[in-house]
């Protein structure tokens, strides 16, 4: 899992450091944010310190009518060791007490001139996507006709040229050679390029084309959601393959299932127009229409007519 620390917020979110700043590498260990006004009125017991914690205008109007000594005794219980950081929203003033508490325990106190529902939106948003697990797989990923498919197989059975015949019949690369992997959400899985390799693929006999740079911004995107693998294997006469299509291998990617076509390579067979057939295939069967089955159906109806007809 990703760490943040305070400093990536504060340059991501334009935050001013207000006290604390000896605590900016501090780590945010969870992406729930808190916003501790029962705290502030006095119950610690349930004080959750390992969030980032967000003071508003209730919480700062609150905090102006209290006594100072209680004031004091409050905030010296929000500033923790653990605690990430304090975020005070709509550019506004905290208190001394505050500010004197956060520089003792070098807690980073920080302002934003966001609204408090708006910044804990996108800052919960932004730690999410960051913390989310990640992978990385061997393999390519194209979107075709909007499916991301995720293309795999063993070293040199022809997955960049594939994906080099996708691109030239309207696909967009998103990554070849390597696909890194994050689960957003349970059930969600975005891939995308590693920085280095970006609109690249490596052709051998050619070396290495830049796609964009080839065939335009249309033919590449920078990241897409994976619903479908297709795993290319040589050719094995001894292997039964299904022709039906009834079967449907998963393949798990992190915590997620996903579709997994296996398709045999061999001279002679267009692997760039099975895996986009594959794609519009997969993609009527979200909407409802299954070939195999309907064939299966048909194939039903064929024999019990059969049979009726022996009966007479």
């Amino acid at each position: 899992m990703e760490k943040v620390t305070i400093k990536d917020i504060v340059e991501k979110f334009d935050l001013e450091i207000l006290a604390g700043e000896e605590g900016i590498h501090r780590k945010i260990p969870t992406s729930d944010i808190s916003r501790p006004g029962i705290e502030i009125a006095g119950y610690f017991n349930f004080y959750p310190v390992k969030r980032v914690q967000l003071l508003g205008r209730t919480e700062l109007t609150f905090l102006e009518h209290m006594d100072p000594i209680v004031k004091k005794e409050r905030m010296d219980k929000l500033c923790t060791y653990d605690t990430p950081g304090i975020i005070i929203t709509r550019g506004m003033e905290p208190p001394q007490e505050l500010i004197d508490e956060a520089e003792k325990v070098g807690l980073p106190l920080l302002r934003s001139s966001l609204s408090t529902t708006r910044l804990s939106s996108s800052l919960t948003t932004y730690l999410e996507s960051q913390m989310a697990p990640t992978t990385a797989i061997h393999g390519v990923l194209v979107d075709i006709y909007g499916v991301g498919v995720l293309i795999t197989g063993n070293s040199g059975v022809g997955k960049s040229e594939t994906a080099l015949d996708l691109v030239r019949r309207g696909h967009r690369l998103v990554a070849d050679d390597s696909v890194e992997i994050r689960q957003d959400t349970e059930g969600t899985l975005i891939g995308s390029s590693p920085e280095l390799i970006q609109h690249l693929l490596e052709i051998r006999g050619l070396g290495i084309i830049n796609v964009m740079t080839l065939f335009g911004a249309g033919a590449v995107r920078p990241y897409k959601r994976i619903v479908l693998c297709v795993n290319l294997e040589l050719w094995d006469q001894k292997k039964a393959y299904d022709r039906l299509g009834l079967e449907e291998e998963k393949m798990k990617i992190i915590d997620t299932d996903i579709t997994k076509l296996t398709v045999p390579v061999r001279p002679g067979r267009n692997l760039a127009v099975i895996i986009e057939v594959a794609a519009m295939n997969f993609r009527l069967k979200r909407l409802g229409y299954d070939a195999a089955q309907e064939f299966t159906k048909r194939l039903s109806n064929v024999i019990e007519e059969g049979d009726h007809d022996d009966f007479h």
